[in-house]
């Protein structure tokens, strides 16, 4: 009998086959009964008969049952990788000073190039990308807490204030001390527009989107950065807006929106993920948590989707639980269901 408490519900492990998904590669294996032979939810061989698979922990359990590896797909690799990932991030995230990618790959005894393809395969990002994120992301807290900017760059473990200055324009959206003072020196604009699910709230910086929501208005913006130079959208804004109601209105086309909102590196891969989710389809929490690197992260999978700043634009509604039920929806589960229903998600 398959063991199924360290296993994903066997529906959600079936469609993980079913769409050869390689963010579940680790966390469990396949079994053919009629082969005898056990594979990786992204192998690509033939799929079989639902009836005749099993699902096993790992290779382990499953060479136990008297089954053998496949061949084409090498499922027992993966375990080696979803392990050297694992004390990857666990190297960089207890670094005070960032570590050199042949560091790391020599300390999970990879070679380089090949480790950092294997990373970025788990997490949907480079290891240096990660370290970034992470650094920045400590920074953003920081801000908000300490008394300087210089203690907020040391805190969050940037070497010197030249770092953080290098990465603050791509990962904050604007400079630090603009940040630390609530978006001073940031002109944001706004907008709203009619939609058949209500008025949405749109605003944006000179870099993309900030801010989308519905029964919102100007002063959420001000809450927020209360020293920003906040005023109402021209020209330029209404043609974005136009684009973002399209996408309540007509769901499906691949928009490319510019953005401006930042997060951990664990929330920024969760929102990478929910927009690679095709229209119509939808995605658990769990496997939202499994393609950001971190499968046993599922309530914060969950949190990350609460806190997108862009509803519609990431689509957090394609987002639900292991059993099948919809999950939370900040702007209102009607909403979510009507969405849903007009990509096709019943």
């Amino acid at each position: 009998m398959t063991d199924t408490r360290t296993l994903p519900d066997p529906d959600i492990a079936w469609r993980a086959f079913e769409r050869r998904d390689r963010a579940f590669d680790g966390r469990f294996v396949g079994a053919v009964r009629t082969t005898g032979i056990y594979c990786k939810p992204s192998c690509p061989a033939r799929h079989p008969k639902r009836e005749n698979v099993e699902f096993f922990a790992d290779g382990a359990a499953a060479r136990a049952a008297g089954y053998r590896a496949c061949l084409r797909c090498l499922p027992d690799d993966v375990a080696r990788d979803s392990a050297a990932v694992a004390k990857a991030v666990a190297l960089i995230e207890a670094a005070e000073e960032p570590w050199r990618l042949d560091e790391i790959a020599a300390h999970v005894g990879y070679s380089p190039h090949h480790f950092h393809r294997v990373f970025k395969r788990a997490t949907g990002v480079t290891p240096a990308a990660y370290a970034r994120g992470l650094r920045a992301g400590r920074a953003a807290d920081a801000l908000t807490e300490e008394n300087t900017v210089t203690e907020a760059i040391y805190d969050a473990g940037y070497s010197a204030p030249s770092r953080f200055y290098a990465d603050a324009k791509t990962r904050l959206g604007m400079t630090p001390s603009a940040w630390r003072k609530g978006g001073a020196g940031v002109t944001i604009r706004w907008t709203t527009a009619a939609t058949s699910l209500g008025a949405l709230f749109i605003a944006a910086t000179d870099k993309g989107l900030c801010r989308v929501s519905f029964d919102e208005g100007e002063e959420a913006l001000h809450r927020r950065f209360p020293n920003a130079d906040i005023e109402r959208g021209g020209e330029a804004l209404d043609a974005l807006a136009r684009q973002v109601v399209a996408e309540v209105e007509t769901p499906g086309a691949r928009r490319e929106l510019p953005l401006d909102v930042q997060g951990t590196a664990f929330q920024e891969s969760v929102w990478q993920a929910l927009r690679a989710i095709p229209a119509g389809e939808t995605r658990t929490y769990s496997e939202l948590a499994a393609i950001a690197g971190n499968p046993r992260a599922v309530r914060a999978a969950g949190t990350a989707c609460g806190s997108n700043h862009l509803a519609v634009v990431i689509p957090c509604h394609r987002a639900q639980r292991s059993d099948g039920s919809m999950g939370g929806y900040a702007y209102g589960l009607e909403r979510k269901v009507e969405l849903r229903k007009r990509e096709g998600v019943e």
